[in-house]
């Protein structure tokens, strides 16, 4: 008697713990049995959670039913891992999949490293993809951490492994709270027509080039494109003039005039001017918006001699700026040779950077790695798509995969591509880069690249 009340309890609560998730709009049914860990006193994990575990054992979580819950911990062993996952039948392939999960984090440090939401989907008892999908997140606030994604099954899935996973979690305890997986119409591609110039005026003057490079907004906004990357110093480049003779203020006149093709013609615009600021001097890019306003500037930070001999002060930061199609970042020529500039972009969320660069994306040579290879490497180690305005070698528009999708070839003119800014394409073996990557990142050994090196390296 007993056990049939206990056995009605849980099915009760299974039924309770479904309904208070809420069905979604269409009266969708959630697919994940028991969302919420309803368990009865007697059971090590709720069913139909399944407890995975490391081969080595003395790395292995303990999990185990909590109030409210399921928790998974590790004390005196802070690089354990576990977690436990389910098995969701009823998938259709194609089919949109709305992804919830919330958990409770006690001392972690490192929530986006500790925590993560995994999908593996499944052809019968095959999984299609080894690394399978993260959903996004941890959003954390406190000790709240949420995951929140809209997914697309493959074609081939008819069922999915959902796995909730703790790893390292370096004394502290993670307490799972629900999970929630259900059909949802399929998010709507984020398309963005971006685009790059290639020119390189001859026996020009300052003035003249500026018409020239506002010539290429105009007629970058003929072929309706969102965004589009001039060279770096524009006013400089085949005028002979110094930086000093063309450093101006920004906002300056240079500006105003980039700024009122803009307007015309509503696209957004990535430049690099000579700045003037008090007594100082910069190489600088700028970032004027749909009407013409400057959103943004950044200011190169790593300089070749032939700045820095000329009094060229570097910047400090890498910023980034919030657009009406995404988050972008920018870096200037010679900072293509530092690999940690992009992935500073990256790591505060930049979707596409932007290169105006006085220097080439040559191809290699001899077996020398040249330009061309090097930006595709920077995209493809960031997961993010790198777009060069370039003086030597081709302008060009370079995917998260490091594929080239537009390239000048020689010819002068705007170069495009259209994105989808929220595909995710995965390696054969680790899965979508950037959602993967950062996650593996172990930022507390890279404290020597915080400092000069001691002593000389070669």
């Amino acid at each position: 008697m007993d056990a049939l009340l206990l056995s009605l309890l849980l099915v009760v609560g299974l039924v309770l713990s479904t309904a208070a998730l809420g069905d979604p709009p269409g009266g969708d049914a959630e697919l994940v049995r028991n969302p919420t860990f309803a368990t009865t006193p007697d059971a090590a994990l709720p069913a139909p959670w399944v407890a995975w575990e490391p081969e080595w054992q003395t790395a292995r979580c303990t999990v185990h039913a909590a109030k409210h819950g399921l928790l998974v911990e590790a004390p005196g062993c802070p690089f354990a891992v576990g977690g436990v996952e389910q098995r969701i039948e009823g998938i259709t392939g194609g089919g949109a999949y709305a992804v919830e999960a919330r958990c409770e984090l006690t001392d972690i440090p490192f929530p986006y490293q500790a925590t993560t939401v995994r999908l593996e989907w499944m052809r019968g008892d095959e999984a299609l993809h080894p690394a399978g999908v993260l959903v996004r997140g941890p959003f954390v606030e406190g000790r709240r951490a949420e995951f929140r994604d809209v997914v697309v099954a493959p074609q081939e899935a008819d069922g999915v492994v959902a796995r909730l996973e703790v790893r390292w979690p370096q004394g502290g305890a993670v307490r799972w709270e629900r999970v929630s997986l259900r059909p949802t119409p399929a998010p709507a591609p984020r398309l963005v027509k971006v685009g790059t110039v290639y020119l390189r005026p001859e026996n020009s003057t300052p003035e003249r080039n500026l018409e020239l490079w506002c010539e290429q907004v105009a007629a970058a906004g003929r072929l309706d494109l969102d965004i589009v990357c001039l060279g770096e110093a524009i006013l400089m480049v085949g005028t002979g003039a110094t930086a000093a003779a063309v450093a101006e203020p920004i906002p300056g006149p240079s500006t105003e005039a980039l700024g009122a093709a803009a307007r015309e013609h509503h696209l957004w615009v990535v430049a690099g001017l000579m700045e003037r600021d008090g007594k100082q001097l910069y190489n600088t890019a700028v970032l004027l918006d749909r009407d013409g306003r400057l959103a943004g500037t950044y200011r190169k930070v790593h300089l070749p001699r032939e700045e820095w001999r000329q009094g060229v002060t570097p910047g400090d930061s890498y910023p980034v700026f919030r657009t009406d199609f995404g988050t972008i970042g920018i870096q200037i020529c010679y900072d293509w040779f530092f690999p940690e500039v992009a992935t500073a972009l990256a790591q505060h969320g930049a979707e596409i950077v932007f290169a105006p660069t006085w220097g080439n994306t040559l191809p290699d040579w001899d077996g020398v790695a040249d330009g061309e290879t090097v930006f595709r490497v920077r995209a493809r180690d960031n997961g993010l798509y790198l777009v060069p305005s370039v003086y030597d070698g081709n302008s060009m528009v370079i995917d998260p995969m490091g594929r080239i999708l537009a390239s000048n070839r020689g010819e002068t003119g705007v170069f495009w591509a259209t994105v989808d800014l929220n595909a995710r394409e995965a390696l054969p073996w680790v899965g979508h880069w950037r959602s993967i990557g950062p996650r593996d990142r172990m930022p507390g050994t890279y404290a020597p690249l915080l400092s000069g090196p001691p002593q000389p390296t070669y």
